[in-house]
């Protein structure tokens, strides 16, 4: 294993989606985002006060039965794998948001492929990708030679996932390199994942839970990696929140998801409390999504 260099910072990351509500946001143009400002801040600010979402939250979680961990199975196994899968595919059949989300989405992956990269070869080099969603990551992991364990609450997620690394890593390779390892995909949530690997991924995942239950998931992520752990999520700030307000108030039927904003600091005490430290950071915004994209070791 390579020595670890000294913490540093960097900002070249695209950002996973606000919200699964943000996929139906299109209704509220960029432009009357981007126009709050002073006094509107304030104003929208107080409205938005007014809004119970909180109250919102608990209803989803009564319709099927539990807290947040059961929503967000319910949903991606239902509705939101159908608007997921369309997203994260090729399809032409997407909004503006949508494409905005899967132009996103796609370039943390490149971001990601990048620091793993950078580091060397991944040929034989064990990945947990937690929260794999339909293989966006594991497959490219694959493809770079990693041993690729991926997992996601969703089953339809796994079954696509599955579906798609068959079709891809099965086309004939040069014959300059060896065929790549097809990855293990199960079906999982993260508290209940086991095993050690050398780097553990979890993207876009913290978003569906409470700083709390958030906390636990960071602690438990950290003890399966031996040498790195990489998350992102959305943070948490007075203008962030208010954007994230503002979603709210535009629920719609599809919107089953919640979306909860975690402090950059709040994370990274998480991790320190395991024995871990940041040792890359950056943040980047788009027209509608935003992200803090970390890398923690070892202290």
């Amino acid at each position: 294993m390579k020595a670890i260099p000294r913490s540093r910072t960097f900002t070249q990351f695209a950002i996973p989606p606000l919200s699964t509500a943000a996929a139906d946001f299109a209704s509220v143009d960029s432009t009357t985002i981007a126009v709050i400002g002073g006094s509107s801040v304030a104003a929208l600010a107080a409205v938005l006060t007014l809004t119970d979402p909180e109250r919102r939250r608990q209803l989803q979680a009564e319709e099927v039965g539990g807290g947040d961990k059961e929503v967000v199975r319910e949903y991606f196994n239902n509705s939101g794998f159908q608007r997921w899968k369309k997203i994260y595919g090729e399809t032409d059949d997407v909004n503006k948001v949508q494409r905005d989300i899967r132009l996103g989405h796609s370039k943390t992956v490149e971001n990601v492929m990048k620091m793993l990269t950078d580091e060397g070869s991944l040929r034989g080099v064990t990945v947990c990708d937690a929260g794999c969603g339909t293989g966006c990551l594991a497959i490219p992991l694959a493809k770079e030679g990693a041993v690729v364990y991926a997992s996601d609450i969703s089953a339809a997620m796994v079954s696509e996932a599955e579906r798609q690394a068959k079709e891809q890593l099965q086309i004939t390779n040069d014959d300059q390199s060896p065929p790549p390892t097809m990855p293990k995909f199960q079906v999982s949530d993260l508290e209940s994942l086991k095993g050690k690997y050398d780097t553990v991924i979890c993207l876009d995942v913290l978003i569906h839970y409470p700083q709390s239950k958030a906390d636990a998931m960071i602690a438990h992520l950290a003890s399966l990696a031996e040498n790195r752990l990489i998350l992102s999520f959305a943070p948490k700030t007075f203008y962030y929140n208010l954007l994230k307000r503002v979603g709210e108030l535009f629920p719609g039927p599809s919107k089953a998801t919640r979306a909860y904003l975690h402090a950059e600091a709040d994370v990274e005490r998480a991790l320190q409390k395991v024995g871990w430290k940041i040792r890359k950071r950056g943040l980047i915004t788009t027209q509608f999504y935003f992200a803090r994209l970390v890398e923690a070791v070892p202290a």
